[in-house]
């Protein structure tokens, strides 16, 4: 490591002035604390979130459950609301990485790196949830803004995400071996309005494809699935899996979360 300093206020707008003066935010350090010690980043200053009351916790209000932006991805798979009333979200976050990741990475950490392989953004964008800051609310289909970047500014902090409860829901994830993150996940969700289907893994940043929601619209079968065609011009090539291989698995793992859904 380097020389840094360290911060650890107590309030979300303490927080957001040292964040906006250059501070580099701190939440789980899944992603932050590996890349500093590989000097991919090397921040000053250090703002840990952790001690911020009012970024943590989970709750349902209304149709909606709302899970603070420090809320680590075991109390998403535990939490008796989630499990309740959308298990497809509890399930997603058990497959994430292992139980040390799990025991310290966050929700609010993952949506707010965007990494183009999470699982998070892939419900957030198929359940059409809303993520709140502590300066406005944003829609999900704004917030990403493709391969780690987001429509968040300087100074703005992720406090809680609001998911609408589906009426049913699914997320298949087709792993690398490795690092545990997506080769391709598919998140469908039934939201009463339409079918939602969302891809993590595949492109440059999450996605919806349009030709899947318009088939599981119509008929929410996996016959439904398979019979629409994944174009694969525009997604990710690597030793890991070639662009055409992603694309049968979109459609693959389409299927699987559709059976999920109503099985």
């Amino acid at each position: 490591m380097y020389a840094f300093t360290y911060e650890r206020p107590s309030a979300t707008a303490d927080a957001a002035k040292l964040v906006k003066t250059g501070g580099q935010a701190l939440a789980g350090g899944q992603t932050l604390l590996a890349s500093m010690k590989q000097r991919l980043m090397q921040p000053e200053q250090l703002v840990d979130l952790g001690k911020i009351a009012e970024l943590k916790g989970i709750k349902k209000d209304g149709n909606n459950i709302v899970i603070g932006a420090m809320v680590r991805h075991q109390d998403v798979e535990n939490n008796a609301d989630v499990k309740k009333h959308i298990p497809a979200l509890a399930a997603l976050a058990a497959g994430i990485g292992d139980k040390q990741v799990r025991a310290m990475g966050t929700m609010g950490g993952s949506v707010a790196n965007n990494d183009p392989a999470a699982c998070y953004p892939s419900a957030v964008m198929a359940l059409g949830a809303t993520i709140h800051t502590n300066q406005r609310t944003i829609a999900a289909d704004k917030f990403f803004q493709g391969m780690y970047a987001t429509a968040l500014e300087a100074g703005e902090l992720i406090t809680a995400i609001s998911f609408p409860i589906p009426k049913r829901a699914a997320y298949a994830k087709f792993k690398q071996p490795a690092s545990r993150f997506a080769l391709v996940g598919v998140f469908v969700a039934d939201t009463g309005n339409g079918v939602h289907v969302a891809v993590t893994g595949a492109g440059n940043g999450v996605f919806r494809h349009a030709g899947l929601e318009a088939a599981l619209s119509k008929s929410f079968t996996p016959q439904a699935a398979e019979g629409v065609s994944i174009d694969a011009s525009n997604l990710n090539g690597d030793l890991h899996a070639s662009a055409a291989y992603r694309a049968h698995l979109i459609k693959v793992q389409t299927q699987r979360a559709v059976q999920q859904a109503i099985g």
